[in-house]
Parts: C-alpha cells; sequence; structure tokens
C-alpha cells in the first residue's frame, strides 16, 4: 500500500486531501516532520491562503530544504502548485521569494471581461501535452478552482483553463508537479489524476 506525506504546515485543507487518497487506498501521514518528509514515497504540499504566510510556515518548521532536496514524486495543490514557482507578487513591496523549483513570478488574475476574482467554480482543463499524471484524463475535463493568483503559462505547463485568459491548471518540472485546481474535490478527474500520483514510477 502506498503511503504519502501530507504537509500539515497550517496552510491547507488537509483533511479532504487526506481523505481523497484514503478512497484511493493509500495510506496518508499528516506531517510537519522534516525527516518524515525526506523519507517518505510521496508527498504532497497542499496550501490554501497567502504565499508569503504559507513561505514563512514552512521556514519556521524547517521544511523549504526537504522540499527542495526532495526527489521522489511531489504534487502541489492549489496555492502549493503556486510554491512551487520563483516568486509571487502576492503582498505588500516586492512580493515573496518561494520555493523556486520552476522559474517564473506567479501574478495577480486578472481576466477580462467582468468575471470575478477570486476563480472560484467549475473549468474545463485543456491537455497542453502528455503526462502520465494526465494518463486517463479526458481533453475538456472538469476541474474545481479556488484562486486569486496564477502561474506564469511556460515550459512546465501541462494542461491550461480558460478564465478570461490563460490559466496554468497544471505543471511539470521533473518530479515535481502541481495542480492550480483542487484534485480531491474535482470529481472523476481529480481522483485519476490522485490515483495517477500514486502509481508513478520514478
Amino acid at each position: 500500500m502506498m503511503e504519502v506525506a501530507v504537509i500539515a504546515y497550517g496552510a491547507g485543507n488537509v483533511a479532504s486531501v487526506q481523505f481523497a487518497l484514503e478512497r484511493l487506498g493509500a495510506t496518508v501521514r499528516l506531517t510537519d516532520d522534516p525527516a518524515v518528509i525526506a523519507e517518505a514515497e510521496r508527498v504532497i504540499l497542499p496550501g490554501v491562503g497567502a504565499a508569503g504566510y504559507a513561505m514563512s510556515r514552512l521556514t519556521e518548521l524547517g521544511l523549504v530544504e526537504p522540499i527542495r532536496a526532495f526527489s521522489r514524486p511531489l504534487l502541489g495543490v492549489c496555492l502549493g502548485q503556486q510554491l512551487l514557482f520563483g516568486r509571487s507578487e502576492e503582498g505588500e513591496g516586492e512580493g515573496v521569494d518561494l520555493l523556486d523549483l520552476i522559474p517564473g513570478t506567479v501574478t495577480r488574475l486578472e481576466p477580462a471581461g467582468d468575471l470575478p476574482v477570486p476563480h472560484m467554480g467549475w473549468s474545463r482543463l485543456t491537455r497542453d501535452r502528455d503526462d502520465p499524471l494526465l494518463e486517463g484524463v479526458a481533453d475538456g475535463a472538469y476541474a474545481y478552482f479556488v484562486h486569486g493568483f496564477v502561474c506564469p503559462d511556460g515550459p512546465a505547463t501541462l494542461a491550461r483553463a480558460d478564465y478570461g485568459g490563460v490559466v496554468p491548471a497544471m505543471v511539470r518540472s521533473a518530479n515535481r508537479w502541481g495542480c492550480q485546481f483542487h484534485p480531491e474535490r474535482s470529481a472523476e478527474a481529480g481522483a485519476t489524476i490522485l490515483k495517477n500520483f500514486l502509481g508513478l514510477s520514478c
């Protein structure tokens, strides 16, 4: 049975992620222990709220370097995807430094027209390229989003959504993946993505 460490650092709704993984047969360990994270088979970095607070919590708990050094599959969810990038414009002044695992700056979501921010609700995924995490996920499948900032669209993008502009919905760099949406709340498509994450061979 696959064991997954879900990082519990006070900046994410870890319970819904835990339950979704357990429904797929995984053993879930909620943890803020750097040693446990370093030895895990899989790691999920969830996140809701502000990037600055999330990074301060990861720093206080000594988790930044273990996350950066982790060499097995890692999945960032919602804010967790944004934290994989270099910087965020969120906050006052010059923004905040992130984990810097994927180049680029997270910016405020500014959709065309009168669409509200944050982006909250169901949007279709458009696949940009094949990836093991997208195996069995149909082009045009719906996923559930809640976010007010957006990652840069670039070489790491696996799938996009349209919310009055391009939203990089899934990203990958080496052994690190991200979902801007909540796979644990995204019905069949989300369950398939989490199942694929559990089955990754790298």
